[in-house]
């Protein structure tokens, strides 16, 4: 019972600082961590890697990772994928679907959404004479939805290379307190040469607008009930600079049975972070990956990634990392996936079990 109760006392807690986050840190019109859900990353084969999976991605989570992949699927392919954060109680689920169109092109779609749902809105348990009035709260969800849609193609005059574009539609809802549309486009591009496989993501190139409507009534509501604050209505627009990620890698077999996957990503920000290279031009966050498969039939991956530079207590810098492992399964079309992220807790990030299927729908023809 002390335990329940401790779990929802810690809830809550989470729930209104994320609500707060949500609503107040986005006052400035260009900020360095805007639409972070997109940044997650989907698909537990790819999560168990350290996400370096740009040079070499190839299925239908390549409308994610990029786009110019879901050129590599052989016919149709769907995806799904759950993961928990923050005790369970942040949900984030992925759903994904591709189809090749010929050999010189495909097209894709998937759908990203990230919540915390059942949050209890507590507002309004004083009435006006200062009494505690529990019937007087009620229940509101917070959660952010990306819709993708991905076309690839492969120009026949350059071989080896291929090319995908993403158009994206983010929303964002906080309850009845706050909403907001958005759109935003993606560029990626793949090349092969003599087994060396290099490929370049361009997420938000055009950067990513948000426009949001604010109940001003809700939010004072909200602003008044936490002692100590007194912010001025945030504004309504959000942008969502561009990013980068460059990747390269090659895939390595071993006596017909055996295959070894090494990847290298650099992933970028065009703005200075806590990354472990960082300058006012550029943040370079380093992610190395490893697959090791049997017989196409079952696979062992590892990762690491994520580094970044932690004030320490007494004022100096540490390098923190997030190492990653994971297991895969496949059979028949059908790939099973699990992910163990942030293993050894190395890094800020919350460890997290995460799983995948991955089905090539051609079986059922």
């Amino acid at each position: 019972m002390i335990f329940v109760k401790r779990k929802i006392a810690l809830k809550k807690k989470i729930a209104i600082l994320l609500l707060f986050i949500s609503i107040i840190t986005h006052a400035q019109s260009v900020r360095k961590y805007s639409n972070e859900f997109m940044n997650i990353g989907v698909d537990a084969a790819a999560l168990g890697m350290s996400n370096a999976v740009t040079a070499y991605s190839g299925d239908v989570n390549s409308g994610y990772w990029n786009p110019a992949g879901i050129l590599k699927i052989e016919d149709s392919e769907a995806s799904l994928m759950h993961a928990s954060y923050f005790a369970n109680i942040a949900q984030y689920d992925y759903a994904g679907y591709a189809k090749k169109i010929d050999n010189q092109s495909a097209w894709g779609f998937s759908l990203i959404r990230f919540g915390v749902d059942d949050i209890l809105n507590t507002t309004q348990l004083i009435d006006g004479e200062g009494n505690i009035d529990y019937n007087r709260i009620s229940l509101f969800s917070t959660a952010d939805y990306g819709l993708t849609f991905s076309y690839a193609r492969k120009p026949l005059l350059f071989e080896g290379f291929q090319y995908g574009v993403n158009a994206k539609i983010i929303r964002r809802v906080i309850g009845e307190f706050a909403n907001s549309w958005g759109f935003g486009f993606d560029i990626g591009l793949q090349y092969e040469k003599n087994d060396w496989h290099y490929g370049l993501m361009l997420r938000d190139i055009t950067t990513t607008y948000n426009v949001w409507a604010i109940d001003e009534d809700k939010y004072n509501d909200i602003r008044d009930a936490v002692s100590g604050q007194n912010q001025e209505l945030p504004e309504s627009t959000e942008i969502t600079l561009p990013k980068a990620q460059l990747g390269i890698a090659k895939k390595f077999e071993f006596h017909y049975d055996y295959t070894l996957l090494a990847a290298v990503n650099l992933n970028m920000q065009f703005a200075q972070t806590n990354d472990v290279i960082s300058s006012e031009i550029v943040s370079i966050d380093p992610a190395l990956g490893f697959e090791f498969g049997y017989t196409d039939l079952v696979f062992l991956r590892a990762g690491v990634g994520n580094f970044q530079n932690v004030l320490q207590i007494d004022g100096t810098q540490q390098v923190n990392f997030q190492p990653n492992i994971g297991l895969g399964f496949k059979y028949k079309g059908i790939q099973i996936d699990y992910a163990l992220t942030d293993l050894g807790d190395q890094s800020a990030a919350l460890y997290s079990n995460i799983f995948s299927v991955k089905v090539d729908l051609s079986i059922f023809k």
